[in-house]
């Protein structure tokens, strides 16, 4: 029982600490006001404790489920929408409705399935890439408070890599501590849900929302099944999108962008590290959700904390957290020689940062790589 319990809290502090600052980041970005931000992170560390503790008890697998990374990195890269906050909240209950389409309409789910992986993680690494410059940026711009927490990241990722984000963020207290003084805890006191009306855009439905769907979808929820899948598990996938759906639609006005399968620390509860025996790793879920429910209530503070901070610091944070992924996804993204030319399409186009009519640059990227792909593959009927 130690083992699963420590197994739980291992995967839930790794995972808040390595991601906050990104959740935070992308709602700020999204133009959410600190009290927002915090609203957002507070009801989306409860929403995927419960989730989690759910569908691991009911299912006795250990189900991860997390908010979106990929859907905050793409609100970072995204900004401001035209309409502000409450067009970014309207693009919110849209990404949610997709999901609830993909767990109840199996054709929907097929399709979105079917979406080629390549061009997926080219999309991805497209988002990934500007924030993942962050902390050479931040290193040039900022020496004195970035290069410690660059140097304190390579050192913690050579001896005990889960801890290695954990470790920067520590250290990024520390150095904007000295520099200037933190919140009191006390003070900033329990987060509170801050409701924001949606403004409905058909430009932030296309330009927002469907990328956010599809991003969370392509880059967290599938590769969460193939880590299950990796590990002796076959959940029900049309239940999980559905309540990850609903979750999504029930959260937005209070902040809550999407949810998903957890991918990366899904791992930690659900391999072997977590207990020999595969038909209990279910505890150490149920463990990770509490600990996730808990971790929420400090989300006021974490708020402060990060508007106390550079941003250009905080993004340097959550750029060295997601070099890996980036290093991933691009990984995959190029591995086929048949579609690399697309995916290299995809993504550049999403990379520059254009948009047209208001859509963002990651639409147009998986329509700039699709349509290439689309042509290299056509065969003329003969004869």
């Amino acid at each position: 029982m130690i083992q699963l319990v420590s197994a739980g809290l291992l995967t839930a502090v790794v995972a808040f600490a390595t991601a906050f600052a990104i959740v935070l980041a992308g709602l700020n970005a999204a133009g959410a006001s600190q009290a927002e931000a915090a609203s957002g992170l507070f009801i989306l560390s409860v929403a995927t404790g419960l989730l989690s503790i759910a569908f691991s008890a009911r299912l006795r697998m250990p189900i991860m489920i997390a908010w979106s990374t990929p859907a905050s990195v793409l609100l970072i890269a995204t900004g401001v929408p035209d309409g502000g906050f409450p067009v970014a909240v309207g693009a919110f209950l849209g990404a949610g409705l997709l999901t609830l389409i993909a767990g109840v309409w199996r054709p929907f789910g097929r399709a979105v399935a079917a979406i080629p992986m390549t061009l997926a993680n080219a999309m991805l690494a497209g988002i990934l890439l500007d924030i993942c410059l962050a902390p050479v940026r931040a290193v040039g711009e900022l020496p004195a408070l970035a290069l410690p927490i660059v140097i304190a990241w390579a050192i913690a990722l050579r001896f005990a890599r889960f801890y290695a984000v954990p470790i920067a963020v520590v250290v990024t207290a520390v150095m904007v501590g000295i520099s200037t003084p933190l919140p009191s805890a006390v003070a900033v006191g329990l987060p509170a849900l801050v409701p924001v009306m949606p403004v409905f855009s058909l430009d932030a439905m296309i330009g927002l929302a469907l990328p956010l769907f599809i991003v969370s979808m392509a880059s967290q929820a599938i590769p969460g099944l193939a880590v299950l899948r990796a590990n002796g598990y076959r959940p029900p996938v049309g239940p999980i999108f559905t309540a990850t759906g609903l979750a999504g639609i029930a959260t937005a006005i209070v902040g809550g962008h999407s949810y998903a399968l957890a991918a990366i620390t899904a791992a930690l509860s659900a391999g072997p590290e977590a207990h020999p025996d595969p038909s209990r790793r279910w505890v150490a879920t149920i463990v990770a959700g509490c600990a996730y429910i808990v971790l929420g209530l400090g989300a006021a503070y974490a708020a402060a904390f990060v508007a106390q901070t550079p941003p250009l610091l905080i993004q340097a944070v959550a750029g060295l957290a997601l070099l890996g992924s980036f290093g991933s996804s691009l990984s995959a993204a190029v591995a086929r020689e048949d579609d690399r030319l697309p995916a290299v399409i995809t993504f550049i186009t999403t990379a520059s940062g254009l948009s047209f009519f208001g859509v963002s640059a990651a639409f147009w990227g998986l329509i700039a790589g699709g349509a290439l792909m689309a042509i290299l593959k056509f065969r003329p009927k003969t004869g």
